[in-house]
């Protein structure tokens, strides 16, 4: 390559770095005047970052209380959803959506372990999935905080096979890739580690430091004045690094915060807790101390397994496995809905306690519970979705959304509307190249 190959929109590269060249007369010329320079209307330093939370519960809810009726505040909701019944001014309730793979194959393990990604998935032996939508994101953005995402879980993998599926499939909602589902931690006190542990190798290093290797190839292909004018360029960008160090250890540094840069608990206890209320609980509090501390913007907590089996004595319903409760449609199976979704009421409650600016953490948060299959009938042609949050004000609270009747009606629809409120646009996810445009 040459001079002639170097165009203005060239940018010096590094790990997790990119950063644009100045003008020099050896490069050509802009094809157009868009893109360099332009600031989005988010860039502001005193903007909190979106979060994004992915809650999963198996074997879906009650038949006859996963229900919304009309809009707004006056929202009235079946009995499953009433812990979050003082959110319905920040939620969005949809109906009708479904994943066509997950119909292709069998029960629980095949309507699970594409739920992200609405990608075929493998039988017999083999394990292939499609990277997840949370995983798409935390690729793009996750080098702006400590840990890409954070993936939590209160049951433990199964790893045998079910119906000729491996049971990974409803161990996982997250995938790194279609043959590597995201490490699940299922232990408080490892995932309290993840957000403020430093791992090994981890350096706080330059941004000059990482494009020196780029920035050296580019200097062979340039003129000499240009050469001058680059290490000038690179000399005040060190300057500035320097000057923002000093200004950060001297705490005069301004802008979005994250409201807290310590844990404010106590590092859990050791090992696994045999207290579903508290195991439950604990991974709820780091799920909201990560996006607090903005150690990750991405999460997601599976409460369970679907094809689970949790039992849970803390309310009188300790004689079958969540699994086998799914079935009844009973008053029992109704406490364990209520349950789980009390866990997300939690969550949100915390969140929109902790202001950041005109906003709560809620507000500029997109919570979303799911399920594998809408009832414990394994119905998974219309699945059981809630939102909450605003996503920054990008998402509309109030609204109760029904696409039963629609053609078009892919869950990965809503996947590629929730992308976009993360700053990650992509063409095409699972089998979907059209955004739900109410999200």
């Amino acid at each position: 390559m040459n001079s002639k190959n170097l165009s203005r929109r060239w940018a010096l590269r590094g790990l997790g770095v990119s950063m644009a060249l100045p003008w020099m007369e050896s490069t050509t010329a802009w094809g157009d005047k868009t893109g360099y320079g332009k600031k989005s209307e988010d860039s502001s330093a005193n903007a909190a970052p979106v979060r994004m939370a992915v809650l999963f519960s198996g074997c879906g809810y009650h038949s006859k209380e996963w229900w919304a009726r009309g809009s707004g505040a006056e929202m009235e909701l079946g009995s499953v959803l009433k812990p979050i019944e003082p959110f319905r001014d920040r939620m969005v309730f949809i109906k009708g959506l479904y994943n066509a793979e997950a119909l292709k194959g069998n029960i629980h393990s095949s309507q699970t372990g594409n739920l992200l990604s609405g990608s075929p998935l493998s039988a017999g032996g083999t394990i292939r999935s499609g990277t997840s939508m949370d995983q798409i994101v935390a690729q793009r953005i996750g080098k702006r905080t400590k840990l890409p995402s954070l993936v939590l879980g209160c049951e433990k993998a199964n790893p045998s096979v079910h119906k000729n599926y491996s049971m990974l499939y409803s161990s996982h909602i997250s995938w790194s890739s279609p043959t590597s589902p995201t490490p699940l931690e299922v232990y408080p006190a490892l995932a309290f580690d993840q957000l403020f542990k430093e791992p090994a190798g981890r350096s706080d290093q330059s941004v000059i430091d990482a494009i020196l290797q780029d920035a050296s190839d580019v200097r062979r292909r340039i003129s000499q004045s240009d050469r001058q004018k680059l290490d000038e360029y690179l000399n005040s960008v060190r300057e500035v690094e320097k000057r923002i160090e000093q200004a950060g250890q001297q705490g005069e540094l301004q802008g979005w915060r994250p409201t807290l840069s310590e844990p404010n608990f106590p590092r859990p206890a050791e090992g696994y807790p045999q207290d579903i209320v508290e195991h439950m609980r604990l991974m709820c509090d780091i799920l909201v101390l990560a996006f607090q501390t903005d150690t990750t913007r991405v999460c997601t907590l599976k409460l369970n397994n679907d094809h689970g089996t949790l039992r849970f004595p803390h309310l009188g319903v300790d004689y079958m496995i969540h699994h086998l409760l799914s079935h009844t449609d009973s008053e029992d199976w109704l406490k364990v809905n209520q349950f789980f979704l009390e866990q997300v009421g939690y969550i949100a409650r915390r969140l929109d306690s902790i202001q950041e600016g005109e906003r709560t953490a809620l507000d500029n948060s997109m919570i979303m519970l799911c399920s594998s299959m809408l009832t414990g009938n394994h119905d998974a042609t219309r699945l059981p979705v809630v939102m909450l949050g605003s996503a920054g004000g990008q998402i509309k609270g109030g609204q109760n959304l029904d696409y039963s009747g629609e053609s078009e009606r892919q869950m990965c629809r809503l996947y590629l509307s929730m992308m976009d409120k993360m700053g990650v646009k992509v063409g095409q996810f699972g089998d979907a190249t059209e955004r739900i445009p109410e999200v």
